[in-house]
């Protein structure tokens, strides 16, 4: 995103870029079919439930006066208009917990003022809402946002692992309330006894746990050796969803030998009671709040408004992560002027406002990439597998499946044909064709394994369309009228899937990466080598990775203290946002500029990891090469990180051709491999001579910390 600070002049560029893109926004979707529902499931589930819960959450601190019903219809309405006229697709909308917190603040604010009073509470937060709106208007006109390219990724993740901590959080005290009498109860209900209560929480804790552990081995079942190919992509597709069925059908197994209220249930109103919808005619109310509270509306207005600022615009970034290599434009000064209007709508309404979420953004963009995975994957397995019945050779092979994957990149209609082409093939897919004397020699699925090296073709890409986004804010939508239903969902399912989410959310994370790491014995961190890994394991001293990361954690666990604080805890944003200035400023004068790169990249391509099992310097081939400060390596996708890793393999292409006179060399096994960090663990010498291990930024020999404690003397 480029920055711009001229008035109206980031909303003219986002609307200009996504207006060219607009009916390839649709066309897109349609063209998935029905494998568009596999995400749009997976999103709804990870949208609807939270807001269910936030909404009974609502309805216990405001007496009532705003339910389950009203964060539903919030979320459904906002996410269908942002789905049709909203800039970035790919961003969720929905009531998250700061605007739950703010509301209980301006709920007991205005119930302890007898002018306000509990029955022009939500005619005084509709003048908090036009405020707001108003402040959102001002941020997106003066181009507010293009301040997010100052978030690096020491932000972003931060941000992130905190909102997991905090789905963690309610997931715990969820649990630990299932041993406890609710608020507003009779206690001397059978179901409150002591023994009843003990019960009710040692069931919710088998069905929480039950749904976690799930949930989270229904999403690998396509590396499953059971079942067929079409049974694990469904598990895999909807084995989430198909999991909250299932602990909901366990937790009516005891239903006849126990009191009817164990285990717990979702509660909420019935949505066509009288008076369900009375706070839809809140308007007619905003005229008779005092003027002072309507202009002291403006201090929670602007508290609102930063919040919500950084939230969408956090989730918007966290959506179209570099790493996802999404090719439409972004939007982030459109959406928010967009959540302006939105913020108005449902202030005027009365119901709280929806706005940009996370992990469900970030979910989603992973669910569309695995979506445009298994498009792209099922072309090539039909293109390989002719190839080999024709008897086509390895550099053909890869030429049809190379020709297949062009076919299915739709050019956007202002940009050329994407230049991006498949991954290269694997150096002992390479090897094994060599073996039988000639790479022009027909090859079988000896050399090439379609159902495995496929995938390993493939780079990250994502299915950018917009009727995922709308059709599960329909869904949600369509709770309101099930309500009847929903209510016959444990409450401790809906724990289980908070854990779910906040554990879905860390891969990918690398401060979550650099954690496990501090925790990895160093006699066994070399196994880190031995995978795909970020480039600051083999370019970062290990003191310095930990320095870094406790900086980091500490930092966390501040802006997790705040959230602890009753009102102050929804300024923890503005925490967040310090972090621009320290990193600009005071990060450097503690970390070489080098290291930082690698630790905390911006608008920066992180230099590429070297694997272990792949040569260094002048062995790593015409794939890669040293230059300047950093290196030029092909890259490969990890699927199950969610992330980019760079490799290098020997390139062959459709055009590969190998001379006659050059069979000989073809045949001759490749230089041992070299890790610089791993020769140092295992007692290797260097082929590049002495016995340090070579450097891969600085072309020279360089101690390496891997292995060793931060408290060993020699590790400085």
């Amino acid at each position: 995103m480029e920055e711009t600070f001229v008035p109206l002049e980031g909303i003219k560029n986002d609307l200009k870029g996504r207006l060219m893109c607009y009916r390839q926004d649709w066309s897109g979707g349609f063209r998935a079919g029905i494998r568009i529902l596999a995400p749009t499931t997976y999103i709804f589930f990870a949208s609807a439930i939270p807001v269910i819960s936030f909404g009974e959450q609502l309805e216990r601190n405001t007496e009532g006066v705003l339910t389950a019903v009203q964060t539903l219809a919030s979320t459904a309405l906002c996410g269908i208009i942002h789905s049709i006229v909203g800039g970035q697709p790919l961003l969720i909308l929905g009531v998250a917990e700061p605007t739950v917190i703010m509301y209980t603040f301006m709920f007991n604010f205005a119930k302890e003022r007898s002018d306000l009073g509990r029955n022009l509470f939500l005619a005084w937060a509709a003048w908090v809402c036009v405020w707001t709106a108003a402040l959102l208007f001002l941020m997106a006109i003066l181009g507010a946002c293009s301040i997010i390219n100052r978030f690096t990724r020491v932000a972003g993740e931060l941000f992130g692992l905190l909102i997991a901590m905090l789905f963690m959080q309610q997931a715990i005290k969820g649990l630990v309330e299932e041993f406890r009498i609710p608020k507003q109860e009779n206690p001397k209900l059978a179901e409150f006894l002591p023994s009843w209560r003990f019960a009710n929480g040692m069931f919710a804790v088998v069905l929480s746990f039950g749904l976690l552990l799930t949930a989270l081995r229904s999403r690998k079942a396509r590396s499953w050796r059971y079942g067929t190919g079409w049974l694990r992509s469904f598990i895999a597709d909807y084995g989430v969803p198909l999991m909250v069925l299932v602990w909901t059908a366990v937790s009516y197994i005891p239903a006849k030998t126990v009191p009817d209220g164990i285990p717990r249930r979702l509660f909420s109103p019935n949505p066509w009671s009288p008076g369900a919808y009375e706070n839809w005619t809140v308007v007619k109310d905003m005229l008779n709040v005092p003027f002072f509270y309507i202009i002291g509306a403006v201090i929670p207005a602007t508290m609102i408004a930063v919040l919500y600022y950084f939230d969408h615009s956090v989730a918007s970034q966290l959506a179209q992560q570099k790493e996802f290599n999404l090719r439409k434009p972004p939007s982030y000064h459109y959406d928010l002027l967009l959540l302006g209007f939105l913020t108005l709508m449902c202030g005027l309404i009365g119901v709280p406002p929806a706005n940009g979420v996370i992990p469900q953004s970030p979910m989603h963009t992973k669910s569309l990439a695995t979506l445009k995975h298994q498009l792209l994957r099922n072309r090539l397995v039909t293109a390989a597998r002719r190839s080999i019945r024709n008897n086509a050779s390895l550099g053909q092979l890869y030429g049809n499946m190379q020709e297949a994957y062009q076919q299915m990149q739709t050019p956007l209609v202002y940009q050329d044909s994407s230049s991006r082409g498949l991954n290269e093939l694997k150096e002992t897919t390479v090897q094994a064709a060599s073996s039988m004397g000639h790479l022009d020699a027909p090859v079988d699925e000896t050399v090439f394994d379609v159902e495995k090296d496929v995938d390993d073709l493939l780079p990250v890409e994502v299915k950018e369309q917009r009727l995922s986004n709308l059709l599960q804010a329909m869904l949600v939508g369509g709770c309101v009228a099930a309500m009847p239903i929903l209510k016959k969902i444990p409450t401790a399912v809906l724990w289980g899937y908070f854990a779910y989410m906040a554990i879905e959310s860390l891969p990918g994370n690398q401060f979550w990466e650099r954690i496990l790491l501090l925790f990895t014995a160093p006699s066994r961190r070399y196994k880190v080598l031995e995978e795909y890994h970020a480039t600051f394991v083999e370019t970062v001293p290990f003191k310095a990775i930990v320095t870094f990361t406790l900086f980091q954690t500490m930092y966390l666990l501040i802006c997790f203290g705040l959230t602890w604080v009753p009102i102050a805890g929804v300024m923890f944003p503005l925490m967040i946002m310090l972090l621009v200035p320290a990193r600009q400023y005071i990060l450097p004068k503690f970390f070489k500029g080098v290291h930082l790169q690698d630790l905390d990249a911006a608008e920066y391509e992180e230099a590429p990891a070297l694997p272990f099992n792949l040569a260094a310097g002048t062995e790593i081939g015409a794939g890669a090469s040293y230059g300047g400060g950093g290196e030029i390596l092909d890259e490969v996708i990890t699927r199950s990180r969610g992330e980019v890793r760079h490799v290098s393999s020997p390139r062959i292409t459709s055009s590969t051709a190998t001379p006659a006179h050059d069979s000989k060399s073809t045949l001759q096994s490749p230089r041992p491999s070299f890790s610089p960090r791993m020769s140092e663990l295992r007692g290797e010498k260097s082929p590049h001579g002495g016995r340090g291990p070579y450097s891969p930024r600085a072309g020279g020999k360089q101690l390496s910390h891997l292995g060793k404690s931060p408290s060993d003397p020699a590790s400085g």
